[in-house]
């Protein structure tokens, strides 16, 4: 909760800012101990919270799933397995439905989407104040636990769908994926400069689109979190009347959560259906 020593408008500062590595104007490199700090590193600097709880969260990801490849039976399923099966099918029926080419990645991918963004989001639920001051004992004095939260983080990921869409538009289109731009929608020559001005425009706004969806929904859900764990220290009748609406809120989050993770989901296999599509 809120610190005494802390206005309201700095708790909500603090609670926003990323642990950030990088160079320091003096040119040696470390930790930000500031948001000015961090703010002089510039470009290249890394979120060392975002990067260590998203790679960490895709390791259990690997891990969970792996164990229960391991352990599958054609006997009596345990829940680990009966719940790894009913996302496995739940993945595939949205792939089938959503995805129109041939491709044997579009279905890991599929799977790998959603619950690694899943995981990222559900991170959400963890009380705001609970990991920062764990992380405070040891010195460490920022920590963003959410990394869908971080701007860069939704940019990687749709980053990294639009690499696919190119990639797999020139593999199966050849030069006619470059013909899409030139005479698509108007078929003439005259035309060649409006076509390819609204094409590339709508490829871009793609993965604009799918990393600002994701960031704005999770990162509006975490600033009500901090706004109402700001009512904590404003007595017991606010501080009880905030733990309601905290409780309140996280278990409508929890739909949010799914629904952005299975809207990225869904969203990057149809952009990846329409590089396969040959008009």
């Amino acid at each position: 909760m809120a610190s005494e020593n802390q206005t309201t408008t700095e708790y909500i500062q603090h609670h926003l800012q990323n642990l950030v590595f990088g160079k320091h104007p003096d040119g040696s490199w470390g930790l930000a101990h500031s948001p000015e700090e961090a703010a002089e590193m510039g470009f290249w600097a890394f979120h060392v919270d975002s990067l260590g709880w998203s790679i960490g969260l895709g390791v259990i990801f690997c891990w969970l799933f792996g164990r229960a490849a391991r352990r599958a039976t054609t006997g009596v399923p345990g829940p680990l397995q009966n719940f790894v099966e009913w996302l496995l099918e739940f993945v595939d029926g949205t792939v089938k439905d959503s995805f129109h080419g041939r491709n044997k990645i579009i279905g890991p991918l599929a799977l790998t989407v959603f619950t690694w963004v899943f995981l990222m989001n559900l991170m959400d639920l963890v009380p705001v104040d609970l990991v920062p001051w764990l992380f405070s004992l040891a010195g460490v004095h920022y920590q963003k636990i959410v990394p869908t939260t971080d701007i860069n983080v939704p940019v990687g990921l749709a980053l990294g769908v639009f690499v696919l869409m190119i990639y797999y538009g020139f593999k199966v289109k050849g030069a006619g994926y470059l013909k899409e731009f030139i005479l698509h929608p108007f078929n003439h020559w005259a035309f060649i400069p409006v076509n390819l001005f609204m094409e590339v425009v709508g490829l871009l706004a793609k993965p604009f689109s799918l990393a600002l969806r994701l960031f704005g929904n999770m990162f509006a859900g975490e600033m009500i979190f901090i706004l109402i764990a700001t009512m904590y220290s404003a007595g017991l009748i606010l501080g009880i009347f905030g733990g309601a609406l905290q409780l309140g809120w996280a278990i409508f989050h929890i739909l949010i959560i799914t629904l952005q993770a299975f809207i990225f989901m869904v969203l990057t296999v149809v952009y990846l259906s329409q590089s396969h599509e040959d008009h």
